[in-house]
Formats: C-alpha cells, sequence, structure tokens
C-alpha cells in the first residue's frame, strides 16, 4: 500500500508529535523534513553541497532539536539548490510501500501535492514561543519567553514569505488549530481525519 500524509505547519504548532502518533496509530513510516534542513544547516560549509550529500545517518547528529539548529534550518531552507537537493529525497521517502506520514512546511504544496491526506497545524505565535520557551526549561530557560517569541516571529516571518515554496496549507488541506487543544485531543483529530481517508 502506497499511502501519504502531509502534515504542514510553523514551528512549535505540534506537527512532529501528532505526526509521529499518527505513524504509530496506523504503522506508517514517518519522516520530520525539518530535521533535513537542520541537519543541513548543522553541516556548516556549503549548503548546497551539504544538502546534495546528505544520508539517514546525518539526521542522528547532536543537537538537531536545539533553537539554533532551527533558525539555521529556516535559512538554508530559503536556499532554492539546497531545496532542491532534498526534494528527491523526501518524495522517495512518501511513496514508499506501507505508507507514510511526513511533517515539515511545504510538504501538502510542493512535495506531495497529491498526498491522501493534507493536515495544516497550527498555532498562535504565543502559545507556540511558550511551548517552545517550556521545552528550553522555563523559568531555567537560557534565554528570556519574549526573546523565544521574537526568534517564532521572526522565523514564521521568513518562512510565510520567502521566494521558494512559502510555508501555508495547501488549498485542499485540514486546518487544525492547537492553540487550544491537549495534545490529545489534537492527535484524536489528525487520526480521525486519516482514518476516514484509509476508508
Amino acid at each position: 500500500m502506497i499511502f501519504t500524509v502531509a502534515i504542514d505547519g510553523p514551528a512549535a504548532a505540534g506537527k512532529g508529535t501528532i505526526s509521529r502518533a499518527v505513524a504509530e496509530r496506523f504503522g506508517l513510516a514517518h519522516l520530520d523534513t525539518g530535521l533535513l534542513y537542520r541537519a543541513v544547516g548543522a553541516m556548516g560549509g556549503d549548503p548546497v553541497a551539504a544538502a546534495r550529500a546528505l544520508c539517514p545517518a546525518d539526521l542522528d547528529r547532536e543537537g538537531l532539536r536545539s533553537l539554533e539548529a532551527g533558525q539555521a534550518a529556516s535559512r538554508v531552507a530559503a536556499i532554492p539548490e539546497v531545496r532542491k537537493a532534498l526534494v528527491a529525497f523526501q518524495r522517495d521517502f512518501a511513496r514508499r510501500e506501507g505508507g507514510a506520514v511526513l511533517d515539515g512546511r511545504d510538504i501538502g504544496t510542493v512535495i506531495c501535492p497529491g498526498a491522501d491526506v493534507k493536515l495544516f497545524v497550527t498555532a498562535s505565535a504565543e502559545v507556540r514561543a511558550r511551548r517552545r520557551w517550556l521545552e528550553l526549561g522555563g523559568e531555567d530557560a537560557p534565554k528570556p519567553y519574549d526573546a523565544v517569541l521574537a526568534e517564532v516571529q521572526e522565523r514564521d516571518e521568513r518562512d510565510m514569505n520567502r521566494a521558494d515554496a512559502p510555508l501555508r496549507p495547501a488549498a485542499d488541506a485540514h486546518l487544525l488549530d492547537t492553540s487550544e487543544l491537549s495534545v490529545e485531543d489534537a492527535v484524536r483529530a489528525a487520526c480521525a481525519e486519516v482514518a476516514r481517508a484509509l476508508g
């Protein structure tokens, strides 16, 4: 069976958590496409060469979940040649036998426009910044909430306004706003969409 679930959305909206849960619930493979860009950003040097040489082992590098890696990912993702180099990797993964869930920022619009299910997971910038700040340690975080909020807003601006594959919901995506939802409720809503598509 080839069955593709595309889950897009901005940073800290919950798409990674939802994607992993959906993949587990339905026995599908999962790819966090943001890790591809984080790995390329973390490699340093020429990002285009790094993207062309990327291999699965690079996705296991230490520190790919840090704020700094996220900022680096957003910067290299704005380079068209980097995006082009990583498209084939993602499309091959999406068409694997047994089905796949991919989460990112342009899965439903660019990578897999024909995906069987498209979700756009979002939340307010303030809610997303608070989640990220709490992940970093809350009161013990290395930076205050206001600084994290500014970084989230800066990243949104860059991701939504880049010339190549900007962050936006696909026309036929199901919108899932997690601002007021528990993790369990958000996962339940996403699973219901996938179950409906599977019949």
